[in-house]
């Protein structure tokens, strides 16, 4: 089955054109410095307020062609770990393809992760990174896993589906977290919550990072794929992470009353 667009025209232009100058215009300047990642972790607002943090994680980070995205499920629809089965996902870009011999091989290694579309219908938080992957890497093959709230040791359980489906791929498969982080907090409690979550995570301490946000009695709305995503990159054998940039929504806006806080990590 293929999905078409939900938030084309909301939090990306629906006019290809439009949408390519828009990328465009978040780009720096090359450096040379682009690495193999196992993975990144890229924000999934409107691109106006968070389009510059995901383009420039994205190019520091050399492509793949296999692409397991893990986001949030906002609507609480579905299975607890869905994955689309198979079909395109459409875009103003083009057709992204999902790799259904991938996904078949991602639900044959545990009970966790099934093959769920519903879960994914009105979920914007994967659909608004492939514009920018397309864009950027061009050709490649899609897995998307909305992953609802679930348990600690639960999303410890996927990440471990998802690491024995890899963990005998030649192929090389980057996995892309979709999360934003702190939301609706004056920008002051928001960046020091986030900085703390960002302490976790690029210390790949994924237990630490559960804790913190129990503690905060956080907002960051992918805190469960998270924990999949750590774990998996730490059992296929990921070592370090760093952000390449963080901002809020304020830095935009001007409004630093109430923000979202974005961050672009890459992990190796």
């Amino acid at each position: 089955m293929d999905r078409a667009t939900v938030v084309s025209g909301i939090f990306y232009p629906k006019d290809q054109d439009e949408l390519i100058t828009q990328i465009k215009g978040y780009m720096s300047k090359p450096d040379g410095n682009v690495v193999s990642a196992l993975g990144v972790i890229l924000p999934h607002a409107g691109y106006l307020y968070s389009g510059r943090v995901a383009v420039e994680t994205l190019q520091k980070v050399a492509g793949a062609k296999k692409i397991i995205i893990l986001g949030p499920n906002h609507t609480g629809s579905g299975k607890p770990f869905a994955v689309w089965p198979n079909g395109l996902w459409h875009t103003p870009l083009g057709d992204a393809i999902v790799d259904t011999e991938l996904v078949e091989k991602i639900v044959s290694k545990g009970e966790l992760i099934e093959p769920d579309i519903s879960a994914h219908l009105k979920e914007h938080s994967i659909e608004v990174q492939l514009p920018l992957l397309q864009y950027l890497y061009k050709d490649f093959k899609i897995a998307p896993i909305a992953c609802g709230a679930q348990s600690f040791d639960l999303c410890l359980k996927a990440g471990r589906q998802i690491y024995e489906a890899l963990k005998n791929e030649r192929e090389k498969v980057l996995i892309v977290l979709s999360t934003d982080f702190t939301h609706y907090e004056p920008e002051t409690s928001a960046r020091k919550k986030d900085l703390e979550l960002l302490e976790r995570i690029v210390s790949l301490d994924e237990r630490g990072l559960f804790d913190t946000f129990v503690r905060q009695n956080g907002s960051m709305c992918g805190i469960f794929a998270a924990i999949v995503f750590l774990h998996a990159l730490k059992l296929l054998g990921a070592r370090k992470a760093s952000c390449v940039r963080y901002m809020t929504s304020g830095d935009v806006s001007g409004d630093f009353s109430s923000v979202v806080g974005y961050a672009g990590v890459v992990v190796h």
